[in-house]
């Protein structure tokens, strides 16, 4: 009934101008779906990544009862906001409905219900996120690498401390493999990090229940209200992957069960991330440090480790950072290639690692920041100017909760992030 009222509200956007670019991982088509198996593997690669390594840190500051509930709080929240987009874009494509052109991302979505603006506020989005992806990166591998080779930290090598020195020696072999124009000769280094992910957290959770068996620390359930927002910000930043939903859903088989895999994904994952953070919490308990393997000591195991994560988020950067350059190479340089730019641009990402020292506190940054933009308001505003006509009150009131709620805890987990970067470390 209010179909034809819908349909001239989006008039303006039946031919969507398609964002391919974003999602450099996916095969161009003609493309082969993937099946159930393969599309649960997808989902676990786009969502796992570094930020698990900083949850035992975080489970320290909230205590692991509340870690725990926030991990399964924001899981929840975050598959809901996947499924509205999915959603959303299926309305907007059904044609017997608005019948809109292929969209493929977030971005298209954007263009699709709010015309340019929609699509500039994922742009924007999406270049601090992957940006800030990259730069958590590099504190990690610079902090590794001193913690490693300089254990006291007061080593200067040729008058830079050994963090300093570390992460620009990573520089001019970012400014190589950021300047490859296309990445697809790169992208089975994603399955070797995922692999190595894994391992890693394997071999950490095996050493977290032996040591926890020994010492047995003092631990706390619950950290306080002021610490809840910091771990919020980390519990979101652990799930951001709403980038590679709609491609992904583009490329399963059996779309009608995208959702059930989607949520069994999802439960698989914050079981794995509640007991790497509990158990790294339990075995260190108040000497959990930012980065929980450098709590393990220096045997050999434990040094293959730390190298083989700063190995994998190495070669993993440059592929974090393909989707900044789509959008700053689409929109300042006409979609052409742009050697320049991408170099001003690694080198703007590897000084703003120099001034984070933690990497949990900057992993709450961005998580409190972009990605609950990205992850929560976008998906649910976007949901509500699509369904508005069709909604009842539950609906609408369930939508602009997550809008208002989204916006409050952006703010409020920024400024304590801030704080956190800010205040002096005891």
């Amino acid at each position: 009934m209010g179909l034809e009222k819908e349909a001239s509200s989006f008039s303006h956007v039946l031919h969507v101008p398609r964002e391919d670019a974003v999602t450099p991982l996916l095969p161009k088509s003609p493309r082969r779906l993937s099946s159930q198996s393969k599309t649960f593997a997808n989902v676990f690669i786009a969502i796992v990544g570094a930020g698990v390594l900083g949850l035992p840190y975080t489970f320290k500051r909230t205590g692991w009862l509340l870690g725990f509930l926030m991990l399964l709080s924001v899981a929840l929240l975050t598959y809901h906001c996947m499924m509205l987009l999915v959603h959303t874009r299926r309305k907007l494509q059904d044609p017997l409905l608005l019948g809109l052109s292929e969209i493929s991302s977030f971005g298209d979505l954007g263009f699709a219900v709010c015309g340019p603006l929609g699509r500039f506020s994922v742009d924007v989005m999406i270049v601090l996120a992957q940006a800030g992806f990259c730069v958590s990166y590099l504190i990690f591998i610079a902090n590794t690498l001193s913690y490693l080779f300089d254990p006291s930290l007061t080593t200067r090598i040729i008058g830079l401390t050994s963090k300093t020195f570390y992460l620009w020696a990573c520089f001019p072999f970012q400014l190589g493999l950021n300047s490859i124009p296309t990445l697809t000769l790169l992208a089975p280094l994603s399955i070797f990090a995922d692999l190595v992910d894994l391992g890693a957290m394997g071999v950490v959770m095996v050493e977290d229940v032996m040591i926890f068996l020994q010492q047995r620390p003092a631990l706390q359930a619950f950290g306080g209200f002021s610490v809840f927002f910091y771990g919020l910000g980390v519990a979101v930043y652990a799930y951001e992957g709403i980038g590679m939903i709609l491609p992904l859903e583009s490329e399963a088989k059996e779309k009608e069960k995208f959702g059930k895999v989607l949520g069994l994904c999802m439960a698989f994952i914050s079981l794995l991330y509640g007991s790497f953070g509990a158990l790294g919490y339990f075995a260190f308990g108040e000497e959990t440090k930012d980065i929980i393997t450098t709590n393990l000591g220096r045997g050999w195991i434990s040094t293959l480790v730390q190298l083989g994560l700063c190995v994998n988020l190495f070669f993993t950067l440059p592929l974090m950072m393909n989707p900044v350059y789509e959008v700053v190479e689409r929109r300042f340089c006409g979609s052409r290639y742009c050697l320049s730019g991408r170099w001003i641009i690694v080198l703007g990402v590897s000084m703003l690692a120099l001034l984070v020292p933690n990497f949990a506190d900057f992993l709450s940054l961005v998580g409190s920041s972009v990605c609950i933009v990205l992850g929560f308001v976008l998906p649910a505003l976007f949901h509500l100017l699509v369904f508005k006509e069709e909604m009842g009150w539950n609906e609408m009131f369930s939508d602009g909760a997550i809008v208002v709620l989204g916006v409050v805890i952006g703010v409020t987990g920024t400024c304590s992030s801030i704080m956190e970067i800010l205040a002096p470390k005891v």
